[in-house]
C-alpha cells in the first residue's frame, strides 16, 4: 500500500508494457465497483488483460502515476474514427476530428477524489497539443459517476450508440 498522494502530484502519461498488470487491478476493482452498484457495465468479460495489452502496444494506454511511477488510474485515448460513434440516435456537436476515451478508471485501493475529472482534463490538453478539438466519451447509463463528471466538466449529451450491442450516452466536449 502506499502512502496517499495529493491530486496535484498525479500526472498522465503514455503506458509502459510493464504496467500492464497493475493497470489490470485497477480495472478490476473497476468490475467489481460497477456489479457492486449493480451494473452489468464491464460485467461481460470486458475489457480485460488483452485488450490493456493491445491499448498500451497501440500507443492508447494513459496512465496516472504519482512521482514513484505508482499506478493510480488508466484510460485509454483514440485519436482514430471510432466506428461505434458512426450512428448515434441523435447529433455530435460537430464534425472535426476528435479523440476518444475509452476505459476510465482509478485505483479503489488507492483512491483519489477528482481523480477521473483531473484525466479527462489532462487528456483535454493532449488533444490541443495535436490540433484536436473535440473530445468524445460515452458511458453506461448508470454510472453516475461519470455521468457527474462529464456534467461536470462541461460535455453535452448528444445522444445513444452502441456498444457490443447496449446502448451508451455519448457526449462530446468541443475544445477551446
Amino acid at each position: 500500500m502506499s502512502i496517499q498522494v495529493n491530486l496535484e502530484d498525479l500526472i498522465l502519461r503514455n503506458a509502459r508494457a510493464e504496467e500492464a498488470e497493475a493497470i489490470w487491478s485497477i480495472i478490476k476493482q473497476a468490475i467489481d465497483k460497477r456489479k457492486e452498484e449493480g451494473s452489468n457495465q464491464w460485467q461481460d468479460g470486458y475489457p480485460n488483460l488483452g485488450v490493456i495489452q493491445g491499448d498500451i502496444e497501440l500507443g492508447y494506454g494513459y496512465v496516472h502515476v504519482d512521482a514513484n511511477g505508482e499506478v493510480y488510474g488508466y484510460l485509454a485515448l483514440i485519436f482514430e474514427i471510432e466506428p461505434a460513434y458512426e450512428i448515434i440516435e441523435g447529433k455530435w456537436l460537430s464534425d472535426q476530428p476528435y479523440g476518444v476515451v475509452h476505459r476510465i478508471a482509478v485505483s479503489q485501493a488507492n483512491y483519489v477524489k477528482g481523480q477521473a475529472s483531473k484525466m479527462l482534463k489532462e487528456v483535454e490538453e493532449l488533444c490541443k497539443e495535436r490540433q484536436v478539438y473535440s473530445l468524445r466519451v460515452d458511458t453506461n447509463f448508470d454510472n453516475v459517476g461519470m455521468l457527474r463528471v462529464f456534467e461536470k466538466l462541461g460535455y453535452t449529451y448528444c445522444g445513444e450508440v452502441y456498444f457490443r450491442g447496449g446502448a451508451r450516452r455519448a457526449y462530446e466536449k468541443v475544445l477551446n
